[in-house]
């Protein structure tokens, strides 16, 4: 079977944008996480696209050999099973009636939560590598100071002698890190 092209992740384009973000609270949308089937997070989002439903499934590169010897690139989900909704009942019910929904909730909302996830698309946008990370770990709560992830917040954590920065979504308890240099992060 042939691996497709990336699809986009997010939709509209804007979804994350302050001034988009207020218009479609003030009529009335909330964020919803659906939890899909096993292995249904790109089929879902057709389907919202297909609704206009807002989304956001973030989608991380993986690159590996085939085993011909050719480099593959392929595109995983970041939270494996989940998929962010901003809508109302209705665009609620549309997801629902794909049957690729086992469970949806409300997420109570802070500011938190939407700069999370700005900041895992800037970091997608960015181009820099990232790795799913299912358990968020102990570490010392950092500030990023410089580079181009300057005002980042996350956690440092060690994996194979790298220090490594977890953005994460704390509600679900996963995340991505990247690879940072210590020098760049002040404690919190």
């Amino acid at each position: 079977m042939p691996i497709l092209d990336a699809q986009p992740d997010i939709f509209p384009n804007n979804l994350l944008s302050e001034e988009f973000l207020v218009r479609a609270k003030d009529s009335g949308h909330q964020w919803w996480v659906l939890a899909t089937r096993s292995r249904a997070e790109k089929k879902l989002l057709h389907w919202l696209q297909k609704f206009e439903a807002p989304h956001y499934c973030p989608l991380i590169e993986k690159r590996y050999r085939s085993p011909s010897g050719r480099i593959r690139t392929s595109y995983l989900p970041a939270f494996t099973g989940y998929v962010f909704m901003l809508g109302n009942d209705e665009q609620r019910y549309q997801a629902l009636t794909t049957n690729y929904v086992v469970r949806n909730d409300v997420i109570k909302i802070d500011q938190d939560f939407e700069g999370e996830l700005r900041q895992i698309q800037t970091a997608i946008q960015s181009g820099v590598r990232l790795v799913p990370e299912a358990k968020i770990e102990k570490g010392q709560r950092v500030l990023v100071r410089t580079g181009p992830f300057k005002g980042y917040e996350g956690v440092a954590i060690r994996r194979e002698a790298q220090t490594r920065l977890l953005i994460s979504i704390e509600f679900l308890e996963q995340g991505v890190s990247m690879e940072i240099d210590e020098c760049q992060l002040t404690a919190l």
